[in-house]
């Protein structure tokens, strides 16, 4: 079983076990412990997962040395403290001890601190050896997304590297950070982004550059023109992520007509096929029967497959068209379908088939697969059934 199945079962028993779950103690052993195993640490080695873990510079309080709740140990170094809360407590703040102990331990890069629902994870990007006051990753346990599951995959006793951690943290605080940072300026230009975007004008032809000086009645007659065109920019980009894929897949005359995006974007901007334009062929509908068949094989799931049909795709989904997990363009000339996995575990249950990763809008990882016939769809079974039990255990 890898690394996302176990998560996967874990997140099933603690969604049966936790309104059960009561105090710190019981979070401990019913959720937070499993969840050290799931990472690959032996929690029966105390060599491994030291409970109540006392350093040698602990400083005594109420005439008793100050713990942390876990240390684990990689060949004798300990890489990560556990601070445990109860279930019912936010999984926010970390008592004093957990950042001295932090700091005082060169060899330990993370902290966590988990009420067995919640895990944040903790590093030293601001000041080294000096624990950050905010989580560079936060996991929830019953609400991840397959993203979450790659950042997960760098604290598994395995995988354990330091610089890679260090590396990987400082990404995703900066990603998100400048993420939040353009989508501020995008949706609310502020007179200097203004200023930039018109003094640039003249770089995409001469006719456009704006003669004299940019003044201020200058920058308020062309605010409201830079958001229509921010906006019109947006839509371009997300319909032409989308389109690129729609041109290899759709036959030509389709791809024409199509330039709907996702069904998340649909959404977003109201957008209302033309139905006339839908035709469900028969081919669509026996491969839909034979995924049908292969569902049935889940022993953790039963949800009812349905289906819908779009001028672009033939999407399966688990009862709203935005919990989809497979997308099928089936065109006389060429037959693919699109997996809502990443493309190393693609690559791995679709072993005989071309298998190739494709940019999504919404920020997943996701799979194509090329066959020459819906009867191939047998074969690909196991990856089949895996994006269906993956959708499955969102909701």
């Amino acid at each position: 079983m890898g690394f996302a199945e176990d998560i996967t079962k874990l997140s099933e028993q603690v969604r049966k076990r936790v309104d059960n779950v009561s105090g710190e103690e019981a979070a401990k052993m019913a959720l937070i412990v499993p969840f050290l195993s799931a990472l690959g640490y032996d929690v029966y080695d105390p060599s491994e997962v030291i409970p109540e873990y006392v350093a040698d510079f602990a400083i005594k309080k109420a005439g008793q040395f100050e713990k942390v709740d876990y240390a684990l140990a990689i060949n004798g170094s300990i890489v990560m403290l556990v601070e445990a809360k109860a279930r019912g407590q936010k999984a926010e703040a970390h008592d004093g001890q957990l950042s001295r102990y932090f700091n005082g331990l060169i060899t330990t890069k993370v902290a966590i601190v988990t009420n067995g629902i919640d895990y944040r994870f903790f590093t030293d990007l601001r000041d080294k050896n000096v624990m950050d006051k905010e989580p560079f990753f936060t996991f929830n346990i019953l609400e991840y997304e397959i993203k979450d599951i790659e950042n997960l995959k760098f604290f598994h006793r395995d995988n354990f590297d330091v610089a890679a951690i260090t590396n990987h943290a400082e990404e995703m605080v900066y990603v998100k950070a400048i993420t939040q940072l353009i989508g501020n300026v995008l949706r609310f230009p502020s007179e200097g982004f203004v200023r930039f975007l018109v003094g640039e004008l003249g770089t995409v032809a001469p006719g456009y550059e704006i003669q004299g000086r940019i003044t201020g009645k200058v920058i308020e007659k062309f605010k409201p023109i830079i958001k229509k065109s921010i906006q019109g920019s947006l839509v371009e980009l997300m319909t032409r992520s989308l389109n690129q894929e729609m041109a290899q897949t759709v036959e030509s005359n389709s791809t024409q007509q199509s330039d709907k995006t996702d069904t998340e974007t649909e959404e977003v901007n109201n957008v209302e096929e033309d139905k006339a334009k839908i035709n469900t062929t028969e081919e669509e509908l026996a491969a839909f029967e034979k995924i049908k068949l292969i569902l049935q094989a889940s022993k953790n799931y039963k949800f009812e497959a349905q289906y819908k049909d779009t001028v672009s795709y033939f999407g399966v989904n688990l009862g709203k068209v935005t919990w989809w997990f497979l997308r099928l363009y089936l065109s006389s000339t060429k037959k693919t379908f699109i997996a809502r996995l990443g493309i190393d575990e693609a690559k791995t249950l679709a072993p005989d088939f071309v298998v190739q990763e494709i940019p999504a809008a919404t920020g997943e990882a996701w799979s194509k697969v090329t066959i020459s016939s819906i009867e191939d769809l047998d074969k690909l079974a196991p990856i089949i059934l895996r994006c269906y039990e993956l959708e499955a255990a969102k909701h």
